[in-house]
């Protein structure tokens, strides 16, 4: 809060209602995922895979619920990248220096990406295991 009582906006956008606020969303939203694509291994290997995978399950002979789950677990990791990517721009526009919570915070945004990639490995096998 200010001294006047009126809380403080995080930024130029948080007043915005309605369409304007959609239309800037989208477009942060798309600034995001063409960082990631330009600055970001991982991801551009994880969206590799999701072209792969994707059009795997909408072929698979398999029911909609499914076709659904499987494609959700390969859209999770891309999510789970996302936000690991951003725990790591934060932490290293914070300090390039080493530091055991860095390093912590780092890891665990690693684990959140492996344990959503072992997500997927284990509902396409339980989905094709029938």
């Amino acid at each position: 809060m200010e001294e006047t009582g009126r809380p403080v906006s995080a930024g130029p956008d948080k007043g915005k209602t309605g369409l304007r606020r959609i239309w800037s969303a989208t477009v942060y939203s798309l600034a995001g995922l063409r960082a990631a694509l330009e600055h970001e291994h991982a991801f551009r290997q994880e969206l590799l895979l999701a072209a792969v995978l994707v059009p795997i399950a909408v072929l698979l002979p398999v029911g909609p619920t499914s076709k659904a789950l499987m494609i959700a677990s390969v859209l999770l990791v891309l999510i789970v990248e996302l936000l690991n990517s951003a725990i790591e721009a934060a932490v290293d526009r914070i300090s390039l220096e080493s530091h055991q919570l860095a390093k912590r915070a780092k890891d665990f945004g690693s684990a959140a990406v492996f344990v959503s990639l072992l997500n997927v490995v284990a509902v396409w096998a339980l989905v094709l295991a029938g």
